[in-house]
């Protein structure tokens, strides 16, 4: 029986498409993160443990993000999102991914909101721990 994978149909041939898709990758090249945007990005990782920990518990599956450069809402599951971000800490951006399939929109929450939820939390216990 042969195991050998089956010929490339474009193998020496310099018409193969993935000679374009080479040339894309070699034009995106991550600048790293100045130490500004790695501190903004450890931090924002930080707080999605948190918040994870906070809002997971009442069925909140992730964050809402709008996005700048298709003007939608993008829903983003906890580890997803974690994983953007390990991504960007790592290479200096993200990779591109699958959005999840008919997101609920009240599944998800936005970055703005878990704050002010975990800011809220925090200071209850704070007032909890003074009486």
């Amino acid at each position: 029986m042969n195991e050998d994978p089956p010929r490339d149909p474009f193998l020496d041939d310099p018409s193969d498409p993935v000679h374009a898709l080479e040339a894309l990758d070699d034009a995106y090249v991550n600048e790293p993160l100045s130490p500004e945007e790695r501190e903004d990005a450890l931090n924002d990782l930080e707080d999605l443990e948190i918040f994870r920990v906070l809002l997971e518990a009442d069925g909140v599956r992730g964050v809402v993000v709008d996005c700048a450069d298709c003007g939608e809402a993008h829903y983003v599951g906890w580890d997803l999102m974690q994983a953007n971000l390990r991504q960007l800490l790592d290479a200096g951006a993200t990779r591109v991914h699958e959005p999840p399939f008919d997101p609920d929109p009240h599944d998800y929450v936005t970055w703005d909101y878990a704050r002010g939820y975990a800011d809220g939390v925090m200071r209850a216990s704070e007032a909890a721990g003074e009486d």
